[in-house]
């Protein structure tokens, strides 16, 4: 058995996000001054969190929030960003470069839900999730493989991932939990960082929640947890794998917490 943990991380905002625009894989902004300065604040949240591995959108919003990220943290010198097209957002075709309400009235003139609706050219919620399910496919591999056999660290995290969760869940019962940027790390040897996009989050969230039947934190509503992800958002998985002679096998898949902004606070107060 080898347990890791998975942390997601939304990019930081572009003036398309501030202008309510649709961006997808057509249009590749890069980040704003506003975008920046959450790179930054969510960098300087997650600078004590060991990232092994590194992966982003190689959309360039995607790109520069994990640098950022890297750059802020204190365990990830040398460590280099994986750029995978599979994490790229969901392409929103003829809508992209359009308003959001552009896509509400095409929705409605479709009579559709907006959530339901895929405009044409643009991709579909199973066809999203179809990418997803080959990113966590090449992940699991992935992680195995590099790290799988890497020690006694390995092997007792499986045992010691169960128990720090477990203490994560029964901590949010409480009366006031306290939040920690470390939430869910404690036994688990090793992490994976991944910088995508909001509607590809809010899918993989879904999918990892709904299809997958990750335990869920104590406490929390499902629209909480499928709630739309802000910029530099950052929800958090534990996975348990164990090898199969046709690939690695999810054992157990535990949701820590999702769209988790705490680092943002100060940045609102400020502005």
């Amino acid at each position: 058995m080898f347990t890791f943990s998975l942390t997601l991380v939304r990019h930081g905002e572009t003036q398309y996000n501030r202008d309510k625009l649709l961006q997808g894989q057509g249009v590749d902004t890069p980040l704003s001054e506003t975008g920046l300065e959450q790179g930054d604040a969510v960098g300087k949240y997650l600078k004590d969190n060991p990232f092994h591995n590194v992966f982003a959108s190689n959309l360039q919003r995607a790109v520069q929030t994990a640098e950022i990220i890297l750059k802020n943290n204190t365990h990830c010198s040398g460590t280099e960003v994986v750029l995978e097209p599979l994490l790229r957002e969901r392409s929103f075709g003829v809508a992209e470069g359009r308003h959001k309400d552009d896509l509400k009235n095409m929705a409605n003139a479709a009579g559709q839900s907006c959530s339901d609706y895929t405009p044409p050219g643009g991709e579909t919620l199973d066809q999203v999730r179809l990418r997803l399910k080959k990113f966590l496919k090449v992940l699991f591999k992935q992680m195995l493989d590099e790290h799988g056999r890497s020690g006694p660290d390995a092997s007792a995290g499986a045992s010691e991932a169960g128990d720090a969760a477990n203490g994560t869940a029964a901590a949010a019962s409480d009366a006031a939990p306290v939040r920690s940027a470390g939430d869910g790390l404690e036994g688990v040897p090793v992490h994976a960082l991944v910088v995508g996009h909001g509607a590809y989050i809010r899918v993989a969230v879904k999918h990892l929640v709904e299809d997958l039947k990750s335990s869920l934190p104590a406490g929390v509503k499902m629209s909480q947890l499928l709630s739309p992800c802000p910029n530099t958002g950052v929800s958090r998985f534990i996975f348990t794998l164990s090898q199969s002679e046709s690939g690695p096998v999810l054992s157990a898949c535990r949701c820590i917490f999702t769209n988790r902004k705490d680092h943002l606070e100060n940045l609102t107060a400020a502005k």
